[in-house]
């Protein structure tokens, strides 16, 4: 293989060796792709469009507040908007994007060819991919009529588009959701669209679990495994458990709303309260759900560019697992001002103090790791280091919500939307693009523009800062959240307008990030074999990815086992570079980038897809059974989804080549897979 390195062109040379099938080419390879890099590439574009969906909502939230009385938004659309915002950045972009690093890096940094079930995974994204556009499709068909006494949440009729999203945040507290409060469509479609969802992340749980727990390389123990890998094992188990707690809350919800039942109904006997206690039982693992990827991430990258190993590797390891278990009983702080008994007070204060603990811990070991090393200040480390600032302040003003008093004080002010944008754009958005530019050699096997990627670090920094810092003085003001306007004598309007401020602050960084992600992906300089001098299994492997992954399966002999192949101790125990550690490298790529032998891939299939939007058109038929094509959207559905599981089951597992084509795939921009193939540093 030769490269002009002037024009980046590629003469490959022709081989047998690994052939795509006719159905895989082009457009349709991503309709019908089983490849966990392909579904990770594609719950990446979908969650930031979502992403962008939600910031542009956020924005216009931040008009309506950015001076007293505004009048920019009515209440019925800020309304709408402050729940479609939250449930489209927590449901359909933080999750999803995690789950994009998931699938793409699972089974590359345990040495395995793909996940452990491909077709589960495929069929998890488009059952995830149509749950979203259930929800947004209520901007098209939903309905939301002004309840009995004629007046909207927030006290005003809105026949707009946006009177037919969602109002009821995005706990859908009852009564507030019920049918008396919340007639019309809006909330069916919320429900309904959760429970989508929830599918696809369960089926994800599962297999990442097996995966992990089955398809690890040989000699890679659990002890041995990256610290990012135990952060995806440690969320899938807490998905496992958490999402059937919501799921039954959401099937109660559902049933009360279209079926006439009374769960939620406090003057037929039943109990709001119990709404919460289901909601925030799922709700405060979720948490951490969106928060430990971003942990996994950061303890990734830190010592990489650090030049040192993880600080305590085996604590971080088990302050993550104890986090998560420590998350499953805390939920009731959410609830101190709901009048749940003083010991259940002071036991739930007590546990919220007890989960800093671990939390503490994985701080102090990034810290301990950057210390004395050698520090690089890449775009990757500023995000991680960001990460760390910001979520440290998170983390210690939801300490302040162990204090019942303080937190009777603070419930429904602006300082607890402080405290949660803090952890969770602060802390988990802060270490996804960390990631995002860890690992964006190995996606495309080029380097993105590194000044491009300090000015978007520093506009989100600041941007960051201004947003939400100044929001824990509004609260303690008494600003209270969900609410569209102010009056000019409560003294708010400085404090909200630097807020708007930073807001669009934010928004011209991510413009920064498109940028430089649309230019370097296809313009970007070739990425050597292994540019940060990484310390995991991914990096052994050519760039961008082959589609089979590694085509010698590595074996595994102490933790961050590719670093020890590149480097030695000297006698006081530093890090000493091999000599021929570069000579061990490239023949290490090139040979994964270079198979001798047949590589059996999953086979791709249409059906995923199909149950997909099969189980899409069951909630359109649930929603709409009292209408005259309820039944048969109901059914047609039921047909699609069941008919597809069936021929699922009766088609080949692996993939058959087909002699008459070659590798012909397409990335996401339509461009031809063959112009760009897997470069290695050895074929410049």
């Amino acid at each position: 293989m030769a490269i002009d390195v002037a024009s980046d062109t590629v003469e490959r040379a022709e081989t047998t060796l690994f052939r795509r099938p006719r159905l895989t080419y082009g457009f349709w390879s991503w309709i019908t792709t089983a490849d966990h890099k392909k579904i990770g590439l594609m719950y990446g574009y979908t969650a930031f469009i979502f992403f962008l969906a939600g910031g542009i909502e956020a924005l216009l939230l931040r008009i309506q507040l950015a001076g007293p009385d505004g009048a920019f938004l009515t209440a019925a659309e800020y309304n709408g908007l402050f729940t479609t915002h939250a449930v489209t950045m927590i449901f359909l972009f933080v999750m999803p994007i995690s789950a994009a690093f998931f699938n793409y890096l699972l089974p590359l940094m345990i040495g395995a060819r793909d996940v452990a079930f491909p077709r589960m995974n495929a069929v998890s994204f488009w059952i995830f991919l149509f749950g979203g556009l259930f929800i947004y499709s209520s901007l098209i068909f939903g309905t939301s009529p002004p309840p009995v006494g004629g007046s909207l949440p927030g006290g005003a009729t809105d026949a707009s588009i946006l009177g037919s999203i969602p109002n009821s945040g995005w706990f859908i507290y009852a009564p507030n959701s019920g049918a008396t409060y919340s007639p019309g469509t809006a909330v069916d479609y919320a429900a309904l669209g959760l429970q989508i969802l929830g599918v696809a992340s369960l089926i994800s749980a599962v297999n990442f679990i097996v995966t992990i727990l089955n398809m690890r390389a040989k000699g890679m123990r659990l002890l041995r495994m990256p610290v990012f890998v135990w952060m995806t094992l440690v969320v899938a188990l807490l998905l496992l458990f958490s999402l059937p707690i919501i799921a039954i809350a959401l099937f109660m919800l559902t049933f009360d709303r279209q079926f006439g039942t009374l769960f939620f109904v406090a003057e037929a006997g039943g109990d709001p309260i119990l709404w919460q206690h289901l909601f925030w039982l799922f709700g405060h693992p979720e948490v951490y759900i969106l928060i430990l990827p971003a942990m996994g991430i950061v303890s990734e990258t830190l010592p990489v560019f650090s030049k040192k190993p993880l600080f305590g590797y085996p604590a971080v390891v088990f302050a993550g697992a104890a986090i998560a278990f420590l998350g499953f009983g805390v939920w009731a702080h959410h609830m101190f001002s709901s009048g749940i008994p003083t010991v259940a007070q002071a036991a739930f204060g007590l546990s919220t103090m007890t989960i800093a603990i671990p939390t503490g811990i994985k701080i102090f070991n990034w810290l301990g790791t950057v210390w004395g090393g050698r520090v690089r200040l890449t775009t990757p480390m500023l995000f991680s280091l960001g990460f760390v600032a910001l979520f440290v302040i998170g983390g210690l003003s939801g300490v302040t919500h162990a204090v019942v008093p303080s937190d009777w004080q603070q419930t429904d002010t602006y300082y607890i939307v402080a405290h949660f944008h803090y952890v969770l754009f602060g802390g988990a958005l802060f270490g996804l693009f960390a990631g995002i530019y860890y690992w964006f050699p190995k996606v495309w096997g080029r380097m993105y523009n590194e000044a491009l990627g300090k000015w978007h670090f520093w506009l989100m920094f600041i941007g960051m800062n201004l947003t939400f810092g100044p929001m824990h003085w509004l609260g303690l003001q008494g600003m209270v959240r969900r609410t569209w306007v102010y009056p000019e004598e409560a003294g708010l309007g400085a404090g909200n307008f630097v807020v708007t401020v930073g807001a669009f602050v934010i928004a011209v960084g991510v413009l920064v990030f498109m940028i430089n992600w649309s230019y370097s992906k296809r313009r970007g300089r070739v990425a050597p074999n292994d540019p940060w001098d990484a310390r995991t299994l991914e990096w052994t492997i050519p760039s961008p990815t082959p589609e089979y992954n590694f085509a010698v399966e590595p074996t595994v002999t102490s933790l961050d086992d590719f670093w020890h192949l590149k480097y030695d101790e000297d006698g006081e125990g530093r890090a000493v570079r091999k000599e021929k550690a570069d000579e061990l490298v490239d023949d290490l790529i090139h040979s994964n980038g270079n198979p001798d032998h047949e590589i059996h891939l999953p086979a791709p299939s249409y059906f995923p897809f199909i149950v997909g939007f099969g189980i899409m058109l069951i909630a359109y038929g649930i929603m709409y059974h009292t209408r005259p094509y309820g039944i048969p959207l109901l059914v047609a559905g039921a047909f699609l989804t069941v008919g597809a599981l069936v021929a699922w089951g009766s088609e080949p597992l692996e993939e058959v080549h087909d002699e008459d084509h070659g590798d012909r795939g397409g990335d996401l921009d339509g461009e031809d897979e063959a112009a760009e193939p897997a470069l290695s540093e050895g074929d410049v």
